[in-house]
């Protein structure tokens, strides 16, 4: 079986990568790093540089758990591909970051953490950063 994170180069992104080798760990599963930008351009916050992947790489790499990581950019919403990568891998969890919003911001803007929640066929985790 496989953990999943749903990761983005941002604190959120960066708490679910910690608490997602955590679970692995914990599991004794593998880890399956995941960024899945919410759109083709480059700017959004979320895309993860070659760079920036990278060090991902660098840092699993020495840890306990056997962990891939992948990209999959331009492939539609950022939570349909999330969920059908759980599908895909048959994961035992899933862990994604999560940032507060206002209710109004929440209406406009949507979440992504939101529906991976709701459209997961495995258990999420969900953590937040800690605050500085």
């Amino acid at each position: 079986m496989t953990v999943v994170v749903a990761y983005a180069p941002t604190p959120e992104g960066e708490a679910a990568l910690d608490a997602g080798l955590a679970e692995a760990g914990r599991r004794g599963e593998d880890l399956f790093v995941l960024n899945a930008p919410a759109g083709t351009s480059l700017a959004d916050r979320t895309y993860a540089s070659p760079q920036q992947l990278e060090a991902v790489r660098e840092r699993l790499a020495a840890g306990p758990v056997r962990a891939q990581v992948a990209q999959r950019m331009g492939e539609g919403d950022a939570a349909d591909v999330v969920v059908d990568a759980l599908h895909e891998l048959s994961a035992s969890a899933v862990v994604v970051g999560h940032r507060r919003r206002t209710p109004v911001g929440k209406l406009i803007m949507g979440s992504v953490a939101q529906r991976i929640i709701l459209d997961a066929p495995c258990p999420v985790v969900t953590v937040k950063p800690l605050e500085r």
